[in-house]
């Protein structure tokens, strides 16, 4: 039996539909069911259709009993709805085996969702981005996404870059929650009732487009929260796409991360493959995961989760990076 995957748009409008196309057609090939949602390309304004269309293709996703509920993109359009999602009925196909896969402005939903019901989701691929790539889709998340169908992924390792100083010293972290994903939706959801209040978590964040100051500026209103000096951990991924400006004279992303360490006691850890890159693993936000290191190196492991059946494995996707 193959399985069902529902491609859904509950934010930006699918503009480039040759990727979009493409996805579908990679997904395909693969050997998946590939349900599209009868609004996936409908547009408002610079959204997929209305809030009502999206709340009701949110609503069609949970209903569908899909193995995968996929987003087509991210973008813009969750926050705006935020209070209108049926986050019990989301809740509910969750816990009868629809995985909710997506990142970027998806980032919103996930941790509303673990706010507002404690539900699991994964930190992902998107349709068009990823697997539409124009240079056909990544090796590694496609490893990644098919463990998570088959139910057999359980973790995650990757080397710190060497140009991040020392080697991290992180000591053994047990049954932590794993939550976060964009900084810029995420620090948007702080003082609402859709951020998570998690103590002790491992927190990752990625971002694209944002210049070194706006991600310090973020990490300091997360900082002055409260919230980054509560968790074990603080995993970054992938910063990409900005421009640095003459007068920034060296300060830059590395400048940003030496000063958040010597300002919080967690440990500071750089280099995990997640982000608006095509190299990306899939994460669990909202499961309780176990951390070590070894050296350069960092595991992130969550044993069994998912539905489907057979034997378990880790990647270790350290060579991506």
């Amino acid at each position: 039996m193959s399985k069902h995957i529902y491609i859904y748009s509950p934010s930006s409008a699918v503009r480039d539909k040759p990727a979009f196309r493409r996805g579908v057609k990679r997904l395909q090939a693969l050997g998946y069911q590939v349900e599209i949602d009868e609004a996936a390309l409908a547009v408002s304004q610079r959204f997929a259709g209305d809030d009502a269309t999206r709340l009701a293709a949110i609503a069609r996703a949970a209903a569908s009993g899909a193995d995968v509920a996929l987003i087509s993109r991210g973008g813009y359009g969750l926050s705006r709805i935020l209070d209108a999602i049926p986050y019990k009925a989301v809740a509910k196909a969750v816990d009868k085996g629809t995985q909710f896969v997506g990142l970027s402005d998806f980032t919103a939903f996930q941790n509303a969702l673990l706010a507002k019901t404690g539900a699991m989701t994964w930190a992902g691929p998107a349709v068009g981005e990823d697997f539409g790539a124009e240079a056909g889709p990544d090796d590694i998340m496609e490893a990644c996404f098919d463990d998570l169908i088959e139910g057999q992924g359980e973790g995650t390792g990757w080397r710190v870059p060497a140009r991040d100083g020392d080697a991290p010293v992180l000591s053994r972290i047990k049954q932590a929650t794993l939550w976060g994903g964009n900084l810029a939706m995420l620090t948007s959801l702080l003082g609402t009732p859709y951020f998570p209040a998690i103590d002790k978590g491992v927190l990752f964040l990625e971002d694209i487009g944002e210049h070194p100051y706006r991600i310090e500026r973020m990490l300091e209103q997360l900082r002055h929260a409260g919230v980054l000096g509560r968790q074990r951990a603080i995993l970054l991924g992938q910063f990409t796409s900005f421009k640095k400006v003459p007068n920034d004279r060296g300060f830059g992303l590395q400048t940003v991360i030496d000063r958040l360490r010597g300002l919080i006691k967690p440990p500071v850890i750089a280099g995990l493959p997640f982000g608006h890159v095509p190299t990306k693993v899939l994460l669990p936000v909202g499961a309780k995961v176990d951390m070590a290191s070894s050296g350069r190196e960092v595991f992130l492991m969550w044993g069994h989760l998912g539905h489907g059946e057979g034997h378990s494995h880790a990647h270790d996707h350290s060579h991506a990076h």
